[in-house]
């Protein structure tokens, strides 16, 4: 059977790097449903390692915010501090992390989405990247935050799409080794 041209609205895992913006002790405190948010942003880290998307975490002032919680510590090896709130310039964007590989669709997740997800994305975008936003990986403080963040995003450009339609997107085929492995993450996922 001919290979298909795939649309370039869907993630691609030789294409994509993940994002994930502060995901650490003090801010997760201050997220009224926190634990759920790490809980999708570990589901959106493992399926990246289980399709090769690289991954990259930022910590906001970690002397005063805390580090990354515990248990992204497995996908988060290196985490950068940051004073800045957009995670570009710690991360060393451009061109540093861009090439060679042409990653030009970017993940992002992580807190809050009104500040340093928010501001991460407009910077890329103005970069020329393709940038999605994990939408069920990412929250605020407080909802009209997040909703007000989320149509400004989508109003420059960005992508919204939850974790499970990404990670699915760059498997693309139930003929894939880690299919298996994608497709019983995505049924033990808990109620969500």
């Amino acid at each position: 059977m001919p290979s298909v041209e795939r649309s370039p609205e869907l993630h691609h895992r030789d294409r994509s790097r993940v994002v994930i913006i502060d995901v650490q002790d003090k801010l997760i405190a201050a997220i009224p449903e926190g634990a759920e948010l790490v809980a999708h942003v570990r589901w959106l880290a493992y399926a990246a390692r289980l399709c090769s998307v690289p991954m990259h975490f930022t910590e906001q002032y970690p002397q005063g915010l805390g580090a990354t919680v515990a248990t992204l510590h497995e996908f988060a090896t290196n985490r950068p501090a940051k004073l800045r709130f957009s995670a570009t310039e710690s991360l060393g964007w451009p061109p540093a992390l861009s090439e060679p590989e042409g990653r030009d669709q970017i993940v992002l997740a992580g807190v809050e989405t009104h500040v340093c997800v928010l501001q991460t994305a407009f910077d890329l975008l103005a970069l020329g990247y393709r940038v999605t936003i994990a939408v069920d990986a990412t929250a605020c403080r407080r909802e009209l935050d997040q909703q007000v963040a989320l149509q400004r995003l989508r109003d420059a450009g960005a992508t919204v799409a939850t974790i499970e339609a990404i990670a699915f997107e760059w498997m693309e085929t139930a003929a894939d080794p880690q299919f298996r492995a994608l497709s019983l993450l995505a049924k033990n996922r808990s109620g969500n």
